[in-house]
């Protein structure tokens, strides 16, 4: 058997694809609080609840309507979309010009909030979600058998992150919001509906948490507490690669998501903190993060 640095070649790549798939949700995740941050300058710390409520809102459709898997990755995040709008309109609008820390009390209140709703509704066990028909079974890779949904949701995620990017950075519509962002009153000038403009780009960065909890429901069970622990290593990721840096959440979090496979192979204990490390030394050789701008 084939061994690098004493483990064995199959248990490597193994860690490595998990470790892609963790990276892809991690990608996928920061990229919402990105484009939210960067264009809207709040700290979402609600971020995670949105990523339950996607995941709820795909198992409600099929428990109460009959909707399955596809057409729930279609209609809960644009659920959970509006109602961030509804959010954006009534509380958030209100925190625009005043310090980060006011929306990061709001949206951690928003958070708490929701997860309290569901919880006393359904409980925190949590409630199973099948895997569509047509995803289910597995393809052999050779080092592993890698289940077909969970390539599935690599491809989704790559797919989904590098659309963005490209829509926010080389679009007509991306250079509107980024110079929105950086005069508005001049840019409301050329006729342009800036409020507008802000409401859906937060509506567009809280979907985009949705659609990671709709590919995460068949993964693991819905919870309200599912989006608790993972929006602390989210906001990692999203400090790492730099708050606000379209790019640099895209790389980071998959970037992350591989070391920390590795980690589970050469130093399992490190695994859950390796993140945090990272972030800790980023911030000491470069506050502004890998793909941050230097204020």
């Amino acid at each position: 058997m084939t061994m690098i640095l004493g483990v064995p070649v199959q248990a490597l790549l193994g860690q490595l694809l998990v470790g892609l798939i963790n990276g892809s949700f991690y990608a996928l995740m920061s990229l919402g609080l990105a484009v939210i941050f960067g264009l809207l300058n709040i700290i979402n710390f609600a971020h995670g609840a949105f990523y339950m409520l996607g995941a709820f809102a795909a198992w409600l459709l099929l428990a109460e309507l009959g909707i399955g898997y596809w057409g729930a990755l279609v209609l809960a995040p644009l659920i959970v979309g509006l109602f961030g709008i509804v959010l954006e309109r009534t509380l958030i609008r209100r925190l625009y010009q005043l310090d980060h820390l006011y929306g990061l009390l709001l949206t951690f209140g928003l958070a708490l909030i929701l997860q309290g709703l569901f919880s006393y509704r359904y409980g925190t066990s949590g409630l199973p979600y099948a895997i569509p028909a047509e995803l289910q079974g597995a393809v052999n890779l050779g080092f592993m058998v890698l289940p077909l949904y969970r390539g599935w949701v690599i491809i989704a995620s790559l797919v989904v992150c590098l659309g963005t990017w490209a829509v926010l950075e080389r679009t007509r519509l991306g250079a509107r919001l980024r110079a929105a962002t950086e005069n508005p009153t001049l840019v409301q000038s050329f006729g342009i509906d800036v409020p507008r403009l802000v409401m859906l780009t937060y509506g567009f960065g809280v979907a985009l948490a949705a659609f990671s909890g709709v590919l995460a429901a068949p993964m693991y069970r819905v919870s309200p507490l599912m989006g608790a622990d993972l929006i602390i290593v989210i906001f990692a990721v999203v400090v790492i690669g730099g708050m606000g840096s379209i790019l640099g959440s895209i790389v980071t979090g998959f970037s992350l998501g591989l070391i920390e496979g590795l980690t589970k192979v050469f130093y399992p204990p490190a695994s859950s903190t390796v993140i945090f490390v990272i972030m800790a030394i980023v911030l000491l050789v470069r506050p502004q993060g890998l793909f941050g701008r230097t204020q």
